[in-house]
Parts: structure tokens; C-alpha cells; sequence
């Protein structure tokens, strides 16, 4: 009997080793098969076989050990998967670490370095996630790393750039797919031309650019201040360069990616939530794509006109043709006649700027920016120049370009100052303007006095507006209800009231003409229930027809939409946008006053089979490009700038001659400093047409109302919800059912069968294939509305759409997401929900 207890313990043993061998070591005697892996000596990270998504290849990787959500970090064999469990990995009889697949002498990857003299060696891994392969005696000699091969991921404390010395270069290379870690199209690397600076490239072409270094940070990662997480080394030398990210605390947990869909992102793992959150990425917004407006010109998100691009001092549009209809990417040429050769020339200041690409530019560590001037204003040749190091002493070393400034953009509170060289009459031009460089500071002292005192004249002002303004609300039972908790916490919904109805851009409209135009709110002049409250149909004393909506006092929306409604709409003028006639705000009383448009809402004509009828597919098509040209003006051509953020059906009136005009801006988001893209902690919307990096992760940008009309258009053109159910299919919604016809070239088989026979079979696939490529799933592949209202108004040849998101049948209600806070609403398809980021 103890034989046979001795027995069971020996193979007992030999199993759990044969599943896990605990050890962080490989050696000639040690190796692991497919099932088993090793784990760094803190139980940090572990190195084994895995198998990516829903792919079946094995491969060899690094991942978090401790993480429930399986993180791969590194992969060897990302080229050359293996098709079954027959892999092990081993030291070889040369002394490398390589992997082996059944009956194969020759090794599927391996660390293939010359090892010279005795070829025992070892493979380690390491707490910092690097696995090493050192010489197996007492020297402990690193023979090869895997942080000096990384794939898309960077770690704490691993290199990123060159060794000169070695002629390593370490470089970030996307996975081609979740599914597949091959070598993708986007890679993260070090130029190390001129002043040297990271680069995320698509292909071989220039993508993003982190800007040249400042001495404490990138010039084109304003995030990075002084109390980042990390302990940052830029090291520019002879022998290398290189850049390196450590960590303050031990215990923080974060990595850096590029991302098959070419996004840079770095990510940190929350333990109490049990996943990872994203709190940063680039390219952000359109002036992070590189060149965005071309030679000479620098773009600027927050610029007055409406338009990013503007052409740096002495410069003006290549193409004037492309410059109005908003093309910056021809760039900006001299100004003919000029000359800026030892003729009274000087320099522009611009400020806050990420500088123009550095891989041409001249370096001088050894001079001062005083130096620097001199230097360029000696060479003819020398367009700009830039302190190297901004941030260090006031400005440490010169930067100079004798070529065109590519790829430059302003932030609102960051960046360093570029000055370029003008001829005589622009810089006496900009002189008037105070836009130059001045060497005294008398004048700064007057001017800075002189701001001082108007902003205490305003302030002084704004106090006595205020006080003047609360009197007479006390007095007044007409008064404004929205009330702050102190004299200077204003909100500025308020405030654009104000300044609305001063301007008489917004009538206010007496409580007791409202109840009379529409018979004191009778159920019979009712339009309609939403979330917000009641819209009622009303006639005004002149006979005019408008149209009422109601806060109610229990809806889970409110003050701040109502506020955020009168504030966008009061400066909104589109024809395919609704008119504000005014508002009324008495007591508790809250209302918003429309032009009535006689035939309702999109969703109840084309949805409803006794009606659709009315819309044959000419009107359609006009609807739809109706709808493209208003989120257009929304986004690019407005004055504001704005994402809607809840564009669907419902949302689409039809006046009289069934012309399109887009309303309910009350979850609408007007473009600030540096939110052209966004996240947010507020998640709102109607879940079928909310993008997924919106609905999921609560970020948002001019792509999220792009996905939304994608959605539109193909309910429009078929007629179907996209909550529709499609038995026979394996997907969810209606984008997903057309997905699946489209690959299977059947897509004109959804076409709203109203339709007849008189619809255009190209038209109708023109249109399913321009709503693919709005509904594509990650925003980068979106087309900009401008690219769309081009498509839909011309014969053009379009890319072919990539599969869409939300496309897997799932178990849920109609259009409605459950809150993740308790909010009462009326309308049970607007989502206002809260999340943790």
C-alpha cells in the first residue's frame, strides 16, 4: 500500500510539473512544451504558448501573470505561428534560445546570436517583463534581450531608439489583427536625422510625431509635465539615442502600444476594476496628423475662422481654391515680390507651438537664443529658428530650418516659440500688430499694467451685473431660475442666455402666450413624449405655427440640456437644421419654442408601412444628402464647431416640402481647446447609432456622429430599424445584416421594397457601400462628413468597407442600455449614462 501512495504522489507530482513548471529559468536540461510556462521570480510576468483571439496558431509570449485579462506584451515566433501543441522551447546545441515544432531539425524562431567559447547559456525572465539569455558561469553575461526586439508594446524601463554602438534599433511594430501579432503596418521608432524625434509611421510614410525634445518632455505631448508618472531619460549622444520610461511607484502597472488601427496609446491596469483604462493616445485630432496643413503652414484647432490651417507669417496659400473650400494639404508658399536677404528683414514670433519637423533642421547645443538670431539672420538660407532645449535655463542650444516647416500645430497652454524670418514691410506689419519680439521691458510692463486694469474693470463689471441681476430676480416672478452656488460660479449656459437675449438673438416668450397658443397644453395639441418632456403643437396670435417642448419636472434630463439647447441653437443657421423661435423660462417653467414642422419626424414616415410611401427613393437620396450638409456645417462650417451626439431618426424633422432639418442639441458637445476628440465620464445617446469606442469607452469625436449617420442612412435606403430582428441571421442589427449581404454581393436584396422598380441599383449599393464606411469600427477608417457629402454628390470610385462594429447577435432591448446609475427617464432610447474612466 505505501508503494502504491508513494506512486500516485511521484506521478501526481510529475503531472503538476508536466502543467506549469515554477521556475523563471530554461536551461540546456530545462525546456517547456506547449502547456507549460515560466514566471519571473516576483510572479510579475510569465512566458508560454498562447493563442491569440479567436485564431488557433500558437505562439511564443511574455504576458502579465497576476492580470486576469490575458496581456500579451511580447510574441517571438509573430512571423511564423505554429499549427498544433507540438512546440518546445529550449537551448539549442549552439547556446540559443529557439523554438522547435515536431519533426523539424531547423528551429521556427530563434534568438540566433554567435556565441563564442563555452555555449552554455540560460533563459531568464525578468520582473521587468525582458527575457534574457545570459552566459551560464559567473560573469552572467547578457548574450540577447527581448527588450532589444520589442513588438508593439513598451515597458517600464525598456528602451525605444537607437544604439549606434550595437546598431540595434528598437522599434514598436503593430500586430497586424487581434488575431494575428504579425509584423502590421504601423511602427513607432526614433528618426535620428538632425534633432532627433519619434515618429509613428503608417507603411514608410510619417503618420504622427511626438515633436523634437524640449528638455523635459516631447514638444508634441503637452500631457507630459512635471508631475507625470514617470521618470523620463532622453539620452543623445554619439553612441545612441534613445528614450526611456520609468516608473515612480513599483507598483503602478502600465505599457505603451501601437495599435494595429494606428493609434499610440499607453494604458494602466486598475486593480479595483479589474481592467485596463486608456488615459492617453495620439494622433488625437486632426492637427496631429502629420503635414496636415502641408509646407509653411501650422494648424491651429481653436482658430476664429473655423478653418485649422494658417500659413505662418510671410506665406500664403499654394492653392487659394483649396484654401476656401477648407484643403490645407497643399500647404503655403512666400508671398511674391519679397525678399528676405539682408534687406531689413527680421523675425515673427509664433507662439505655443509644436515646432516644425526637426529631421532636416541644423543643431548648435553651445549657443543662446540671442545667438541663434544672429546665426539665422547671418544665412539667407535660414527660414526659422527655435531654442533646442526650451524648458532648460530659459532655452539651452539652436534650432534653425533652411527649408519648409512641415508639420507644425499650436496648443492652447503648452508648446515652445518658433520665430520666423519675414522681410522688411511683414515684419513692420506685424510690428503695428505687437506680434514681434521685444528687446525691452518697458512696453511689456505698460501693456501688462493695462490688462490688468481692464480685467479689473471687467470684474468689477461682471459684480455689478451680477448683484443687479440678482435683485431683480428676487423682485421678479419672471425672473431665471437657474441659480449658482456663489456670485463667481456662473455657468456658461447662462451666461450665452444672457447675452442672447441682450443681443436679440433669442426672444423670450411670456408664459401666459405659450399656454394660450397651445390651448393650455391640451392633450389634443400633444406631438409627442421624450425624455426631455412634452411637445405640443401651438398657434401664436399672428397665426404663426410653432412648435413647444416642455421640460418636465421628472425627467431624468434637464436644466443643463435645456441650457446647452438655447445655447447652441440661438447661433445655429442651416437649412437642414431646426429653427429656434425662442424660449420661456417663468418659475419651474422651462420651454422651448420651434418653428413647427408639419410632417413630424423621420422615424414615423419611413418606419411606418402605411406611410413610407411618401418618401419615393428621389426624396430619400435627398433626405440623406440634406442630413450629410447639416452635420457637415456642425462640423467644419459652423462658427461653434460642434458633435451632436445623438443623431437618429427621431431626431430628423420633415417641413412641409419633406425637406430634412436635424434638432435635439441638447446632448450636443460644442469643440473646445483640444476636443475635437474626447473622452468622457457621461455617456449619452440611443445605443444603436452610438460608435463603439463612444458607447464603450466614452470617447468621442466628429467620427461618432459619422457612425451615427452611417446608421441613418442605411434605415433610411431599406427602410428598417436598426433594432430590426433578423431571424435567419447571425448578427444583432440591421448594419450587421447588411455586412453580411454585401460580402456575399446580395446587399440589393434589402432595399425597401416600397421602392418598386423605381430606384437605381448603383445608387442604392453607392449608398449601402457609403453607410459601411461610416459604420467601420475603429474611427480611424471613418470617412469625414466633408469626404461623404462628396461621395453622395459625385461619381467617384469608393474604398471598400472593412466588417463594422456590433455585428454578434446579443440579448438585448430594443434600443435601450440599462444606466449604470439609477436615472429616471420618460423615453426609454436616450442613454445618460455614467461611467468610470
Amino acid at each position: 500500500m505505501d508503494h502504491v501512495k508513494w506512486l500516485i504522489s511521484v506521478l501526481l507530482l510529475l503531472f503538476l510539473t508536466h502543467l506549469c513548471i515554477s521556475t523563471d529559468t530554461i536551461t540546456l536540461d530545462h525546456f517547456i512544451k506547449d502547456n507549460q510556462v515560466i514566471v519571473s521570480s516576483g510572479k510579475i510576468f510569465a512566458l508560454g504558448f498562447f493563442s491569440p483571439g479567436s485564431s488557433r496558431n500558437r505562439y511564443v509570449g511574455i504576458w502579465y501573470h497576476q492580470i486576469p485579462e490575458k496581456t500579451v506584451v511580447w510574441v517571438a515566433n509573430r512571423e511564423s505561428p505554429i499549427k498544433d501543441n507540438s512546440g518546445i522551447l529550449r537551448i539549442d546545441s549552439q547556446g540559443n534560445l529557439a523554438l522547435f515544432q515536431r519533426n523539424q531539425t531547423l528551429p521556427v524562431w530563434s534568438t540566433n546570436v554567435s556565441i563564442t567559447g563555452t555555449r552554455n547559456s540560460i533563459a531568464l525572465i525578468l520582473d521587468s517583463g525582458n527575457l534574457v539569455l545570459l552566459q551560464n558561469d559567473t560573469r552572467r553575461a547578457v548574450l540577447w534581450e527581448s527588450f532589444d526586439y520589442p513588438t508593439n508594446s513598451m515597458l517600464p524601463f525598456m528602451k525605444l531608439g537607437w544604439s549606434f554602438r550595437t546598431g540595434v534599433d528598437r522599434v514598436l511594430t503593430s500586430w497586424k489583427s487581434p488575431d494575428d501579432p504579425g509584423i502590421g503596418n504601423y511602427s513607432y521608432r526614433i528618426n535620428p536625422s538632425g534633432f532627433p524625434q519619434l515618429y509613428l509611421y503608417k507603411g514608410s510614410a510619417p503618420w504622427w510625431r511626438t515633436g523634437s525634445w524640449t528638455g523635459q518632455r516631447w514638444s508634441g505631448v503637452p500631457e507630459m509635465t512635471s508631475s507625470y508618472i514617470f521618470n523620463v531619460s532622453f539620452v543623445n549622444t554619439p553612441d545612441e539615442v534613445s528614450i526611456t520610461y520609468g516608473v515612480k511607484k513599483a507598483s503602478f502597472i502600465t505599457r505603451m502600444i501601437t495599435n494595429e488601427t494606428g493609434i499610440q496609446q499607453r494604458f494602466t491596469w486598475n486593480n479595483q476594476a479589474r481592467h485596463w483604462i486608456g488615459f492617453w493616445s495620439a494622433p488625437k485630432d486632426q492637427c496631429d496628423f502629420y503635414g496636415h496643413c502641408g509646407p509653411n503652414g501650422y494648424c491651429n484647432p481653436d482658430h476664429p475662422d473655423d478653418f485649422e490651417c494658417t500659413c505662418f507669417p510671410g506665406f500664403k496659400p499654394k492653392s487659394s481654391e483649396a484654401w476656401f473650400i477648407r484643403d490645407g494639404a497643399g500647404g503655403c508658399v512666400r508671398k511674391p515680390g519679397i525678399s528676405t536677404c539682408q534687406k531689413g528683414e527680421g523675425f515673427v514670433k509664433v507662439p505655443r507651438l509644436k515646432v516644425p519637423d526637426t529631421s532636416a533642421a541644423h543643431i548648435d547645443m553651445s549657443m543662446g537664443l540671442k545667438q541663434c538670431e544672429n546665426e539665422c539672420l547671418r544665412n539667407c538660407s535660414c527660414v526659422a529658428y527655435a531654442s533646442a532645449y526650451a524648458e532648460i535655463n530659459g532655452g539651452i542650444g539652436c534650432l534653425t530650418w533652411h527649408g519648409d516647416l512641415i508639420d507644425a500645430r499650436t496648443y492652447a497652454d503648452a508648446g515652445q516659440d518658433l520665430y520666423i524670418r519675414v522681410d522688411a514691410s511683414e515684419l513692420a506689419r506685424f510690428t503695428k500688430k505687437g506680434l514681434f519680439r521685444k528687446k525691452g521691458v518697458l512696453a511689456v510692463t505698460i501693456v501688462s499694467a493695462a490688462v490688468l486694469f481692464l480685467i479689473l474693470v471687467a470684474l468689477l463689471r461682471c459684480l455689478v451685473r451680477r448683484l443687479r441681476r440678482a435683485e431683480r430676480r428676487r423682485k421678479s416672478k419672471n425672473a431665471f431660475s437657474f441659480t449658482s452656488s456663489s456670485l463667481f460660479e456662473d455657468s456658461v449656459g447662462e451666461k450665452d442666455i444672457d447675452e442672447s437675449r441682450r443681443n436679440g438673438d433669442l426672444p423670450f416668450f411670456d408664459f401666459s402666450t405659450i399656454a394660450k397658443a397651445t390651448n393650455n397644453f391640451s392633450s389634443d395639441n400633444k406631438l409627442g413624449q421624450g425624455g426631455f418632456g412634452a411637445v405640443y403643437k401651438g398657434v401664436l396670435i399672428n397665426g404663426k405655427e410653432i412648435a413647444v417642448k416642455r421640460l418636465s419636472k421628472y425627467s431624468g434630463q434637464g436644466v443643463e440640456e435645456f441650457k446647452n439647447e438655447i445655447v447652441l441653437i440661438a447661433k445655429l443657421q442651416h437649412r437642414n437644421l431646426v429653427k429656434m423661435l425662442g424660449c420661456c423660462i417663468q418659475g419651474e417653467e422651462k420651454m422651448l419654442i420651434y418653428e413647427f414642422l408639419p410632417n413630424k419626424s423621420l422615424d414615423s414616415i419611413v418606419f411606418n408601412e402605411s406611410k413610407s410611401s411618401m418618401l419615393d427613393w428621389k426624396k430619400r437620396i435627398e433626405i440623406i444628402c440634406g442630413i450629410a450638409r447639416g452635420i457637415l456645417y456642425l462640423h467644419q462650417d459652423s462658427r461653434l464647431r460642434i458633435i451632436h451626439r445623438d443623431l437618429k431618426a427621431s431626431n430628423v424633422l420633415l417641413d412641409a416640402a419633406m425637406n430634412p432639418k436635424i434638432s435635439d442639441f441638447g446632448m450636443a458637445r460644442i469643440f473646445g481647446r483640444d476636443e475635437i476628440e474626447g473622452d468622457t465620464k457621461r455617456v449619452v445617446g440611443t445605443y444603436g447609432y452610438m460608435s463603439p469606442e463612444y458607447a464603450m469607452h466614452g470617447h468621442f469625436s466628429i467620427k461618432s456622429d459619422v457612425y451615427s449617420f452611417g446608421v441613418l442612412l442605411l434605415e433610411i435606403i431599406t427602410g428598417k430599424k436598426n433594432s430590426s430582428y433578423f431571424p435567419d441571421s447571425p448578427s444583432s442589427s440591421l448594419v450587421g445584416y447588411v455586412w453580411e449581404l454585401w460580402k456575399e454581393d446580395r446587399a440589393i436584396e434589402i432595399i425597401d421594397s416600397v421602392f418598386g422598380d423605381s430606384y437605381s441599383a448603383n445608387e442604392f449599393l453607392k449608398c449601402i457601400q457609403i453607410g459601411l464606411l461610416c459604420v467601420q469600427e475603429h474611427a480611424t477608417d471613418r470617412p469625414m462628413m466633408s469626404t461623404v457629402v462628396f461621395m453622395l454628390s459625385n461619381e467617384t470610385a469608393l474604398p471598400s468597407p472593412k466588417q463594422p462594429a456590433f455585428t454578434v447577435k446579443t440579448s438585448h432591448k430594443g434600443d435601450e442600455i440599462l444606466n449604470s446609475e439609477r436615472t429616471e427617464s420618460t423615453n426609454d432610447v436616450t442613454l445618460s449614462m455614467v461611467q468610470a474612466r
